[in-house]
């Protein structure tokens, strides 16, 4: 019996370690085209020749999203501090395969990236 109740609080604080930890963002380099959510969600516009809708929509506040290449796992990017807005390396970017690196957090069932650098 105590064998039994030692691996189960084992267990539950192994759990609530790795909580905890993605609490804090995990460094992560995700690689994928960068769109703009409104466009690509409700009219699937996206690619090329929406470039400069997708500068615009960025530019106004419309979240961006990243498609990570070969999984179709979308991220929505978020800026790497409180009350700063997206860098402008990423609204330039719109619509083009990049590399993003940055925390990634995990809540509600939505995957955010903070966005650190992008290539």
């Amino acid at each position: 019996m105590r064998t039994l109740v030692a691996t189960s609080l084992a267990a539950v604080l192994s759990l609530a370690t790795c909580a905890i930890a993605r609490a804090d963002g995990v460094e992560k380099s995700v690689t994928g085209n960068l769109r703009d959510a409104y466009c690509d969600t409700t009219m699937g516009a996206n690619g090329p020749s929406h470039k400069q809708c997708a500068i615009s929509c960025a530019r106004k506040g419309i979240p961006v999203v990243m498609v990570e290449k070969g999984t179709n796992k979308t991220y929505v990017l978020i800026p790497p501090k409180n009350d700063e807005p997206l860098p402008k390396e990423v609204i330039d970017k719109m619509e083009d395969n990049v590399t993003v690196t940055g925390k990634e957090y995990d809540k509600n069932g939505v995957s955010y990236l903070a966005v650190e650098s992008v290539k």
